[in-house]
């Protein structure tokens, strides 16, 4: 039997009916209660190394090669499964330690996200180094066997559902600022670490304020040298920025939602086709644009010697981004002003979601490094033109 074959019976019979189709994907951890068939589905898939599959089998994954992850991705798709775990743990952290962790970081750790066990949350903007990260002020002071953390993060993604952090800290202030900082991992629970999440305009609260007084990070938990994190910092982006998942899928159906389905619900049809030309024309236009982005990041997974490509992730952040926001706008386009209501008797549910969606949708192209940083980065890193 083919992989293909074997992977798409395994599929079709463990894959219970709630996760299937559009819906939440759990962060895993210990704060954020799951259906029993997101925890059927995740016991699982770890039980074969189905949540990190190109991981090593002794931590948790399958080992599976490159195209075999793809054709997993594929049937998953085509069977309407959603993952059975994502976050920063499985998709950032994680692979990072894989490439600078100490073999004892890897088994105290990997193990625990492959399993679903914790959540992480990415300590790095603060509210004086957004953009030029490396001015970051939180300390962690040398004791021997720990450091002492003081300072304050900002846009903490999940801190308020986190175990753990992997965090930026400035360990040596009299050196140029991007030698003297420490790549540190600790827990979320413990006296000294305080979050306050921050309400957003669409209603949700998905970025946090995170305050550290005295906190403790082990010294062993200190991935990669003293004083050199930034090393270590900077390729954990380039694995937030693609993502093996990200790079390798195929799904064209943002959220569940379908643009031409939209259009013929809150438009309707004439002569076989959308009723508004110019929307019709954008529809197309997007669609093409999607396709060509997904066909060159396949490429990309296709093409790439190791786990993750380099620099280029840059071009995925910041081109996604914008076709992201695009989309929503055409969402928003589509459904007219019950697209931009925010409550009352004449909006349906989907309606209200949609809207908050929209706005929401506009942190996009600074999340997670804004558009201009892609940009530097790309002509820098990618194109070689001067500074």
């Amino acid at each position: 039997m083919s992989f293909r074959s074997e992977v798409r019976a395994w599929l079709d019979e463990n894959a219970p009916a709630g996760v299937r189709g559009p819906g939440d994907v759990p962060g895993g951890g210990t704060k954020v209660p799951m259906t029993d068939d997101q925890r059927l589905w995740l016991d699982r898939c770890a039980d074969r190394g189905f949540t990190v599959p190109t991981w090593p089998k002794e931590y948790g994954g399958a080992d599976l090669s490159k195209e075999q992850y793809v054709t997993l991705l594929q049937e998953m798709k085509d069977l309407g499964i959603r993952a059975p775990v994502a976050g920063m743990g499985t998709a950032m952290i994680g692979p990072t330690l894989l490439e600078h962790g100490t073999d004892d970081q890897k088994a105290r750790h990997l193990p625990k996200i492959a399993r679903g066990e914790v959540w992480w949350c990415q300590g790095y903007s603060e509210p004086s180094s957004g953009s030029d990260l490396a001015s970051l002020r939180t300390r962690a002071e040398d004791k021997g066997d720990h450091f002492v953390i003081n300072g304050q993060k900002i846009w903490t993604s999940g801190a308020q559902f986190a175990d753990w952090i992997f965090c930026l800290t400035r360990t040596d202030p009299d050196v140029p600022k991007h030698e003297g900082i420490s790549f540190l991992l600790f827990s979320m629970d413990q006296p000294g670490v305080e979050v306050r999440p921050i309400r957003l305009i669409s209603g949700a609260s998905p970025f946090c304020e995170t305050f550290f007084d005295n906190a403790i990070a082990q010294k062993e938990d200190l991935v990669g040298r003293m004083n050199r994190g930034w090393t270590v910092a900077k390729r954990l982006l380039q694995h937030e920025r693609s993502g093996m998942t990200m790079l390798a899928s195929e799904d064209n159906r943002e959220g569940g939602i379908d643009l031409p389905e939209l259009a013929r619900d809150y438009i309707g049809m004439a002569d076989g086709r959308i009723a508004d030309d110019d929307i019709r024309a954008s529809i197309a236009r997007h669609g093409i644009n999607n396709q060509a982005f997904r066909l060159t990041k396949r490429r990309t997974v296709e093409e790439s010697e190791g786990s993750t490509p380099g620099p280029a992730t840059s071009i995925f952040k910041f081109y996604g981004a914008n076709l992201r926001k695009e989309r929503s706008e055409l969402q928003v386009s589509i459904m007219g002003t019950q697209g931009i209501g925010w409550e009352g008797e004449f909006l349906n549910d989907d309606e209200q979601e949609m809207t908050r969606t929209w706005l929401g949708g506009k942190a996009g192209s600074i999340a997670g490094g804004s558009n201009e940083v892609q940009l530097n980065i790309i002509s820098k890193r990618v194109l070689g033109l001067p500074d």
